[in-house]
């Protein structure tokens, strides 16, 4: 049996897109063409991989098997282009690079942007989610590389620490901590105790999130109890300067609010320890040149970006 891979590709869009209409616009053609093609895959399969029976489709366990198989597929043929790209240089090509939401966010725009001054010829990409999500993309080979807050879990990947983050405690600037701050005339942070917190409504990000992993094993060390999900760095510093509670973020994710007063930060001891930095990849991957270029511009990465601009690339 001969894989017909034109259709083995409409086959994957229909999955991606949810259906044969999406499917069938965002490759131009007609829904009778998309569906037919289908059909003939599983013809050529003599199998069923979509259940057409409800209001949405849905996969097969034999349509499960072969989705799996057609990522595969379409991830060796890109691997393929990156090998012949390899011959070529960095004149062209394109770098898709992956982050948790904290480092996506505050610390790949200004890293991306330093390599793009190097490598102007190299299309660049972000693809931002929380931990779990980033994983996944890198698995599934969606993303090539990618830079995370923490270990990844995933056997697939290898990885290797860049940097680390620190996390602090941030509130409203008229908040009574802060106010105590302000009052013992040291700066505007503040350092607590854990108990001084007691009470307070604790902000913590989505289920998914490195941050979230900190965020709990903070509070089970400080002895706090009761917390609200908050989906999202940005979200929580609003939340937080709208008074509706503290947070434990990074301190990167809060430079700007902290320098021009719209935020405030508190040091609690025992403090939570660092958290690595690590930049990842599949281990059975083959990079293109643009990610290994990016790669080796990483392991110089000596500090955080500030306010406007990379501190230090060698």
């Amino acid at each position: 049996m001969q894989l017909n891979l034109h259709r083995l590709w409409i086959f994957m869009t229909v999955v991606e897109c949810g259906g044969f209409s999406a499917a069938a616009q965002k490759l131009y053609l007609s829904q009778p063409s998309v569906s037919h093609q289908v059909r003939q895959l599983e013809q050529s399969l003599r199998t069923t991989l979509i259940d057409r029976s409800g209001a949405r489709i849905r996969l097969t366990p034999e349509g499960e098997v072969m989705l799996e198989y057609a990522k595969r597929v379409f991830l060796l043929a890109d691997e393929a282009v990156a090998a012949i790209r390899q011959v070529s240089g960095l004149q062209t090509g394109k770098l898709v690079a992956g982050g948790t939401t904290t480092v996506g966010t505050y610390l790949l725009p200004p890293l991306l942007a330093a390599f793009r001054d190097r490598h102007p010829g190299i299309e660049i990409g972000i693809q931002v989610g929380n931990g779990q999500a980033v994983e996944r993309g890198l698995v599934d080979g969606d993303i090539g590389v990618a830079v995370l807050a923490g270990q990844p879990s995933a056997a697939q990947l290898v990885s290797e620490p860049i940097l680390e983050d620190r996390l602090v405690v941030i509130t409203q600037p008229g908040h009574r901590l802060a106010d105590a701050g302000i009052v013992a005339g040291s700066s505007t942070t503040y350092t607590a105790e854990p108990s001084e917190l007691a009470g307070e409504p604790f902000l913590i990000r989505e289920p998914g999130s490195s941050t979230r992993e900190l965020q709990e094993q903070a509070m089970e060390d400080w002895g706090l109890e009761g917390s609200t999900e908050i989906w999202g760095p940005e979200t929580i510093k609003q939340a937080v300067a709208a008074g509706l509670g503290i947070s434990l973020v990074s301190e990167h994710c809060v430079e700007q609010e902290l320098a021009d007063g719209r935020l405030s930060a508190v040091e609690v001891t025992p403090a939570p320890k660092p958290r690595p930095i690590v930049l990842a990849h599949r281990r059975d991957r083959l990079l293109g040149p643009a990610e290994q270029a990016f790669i080796a511009m990483l392991r110089n990465v000596r500090s955080w970006p500030g306010i406007n601009r990379l501190r230090s690339i060698s």
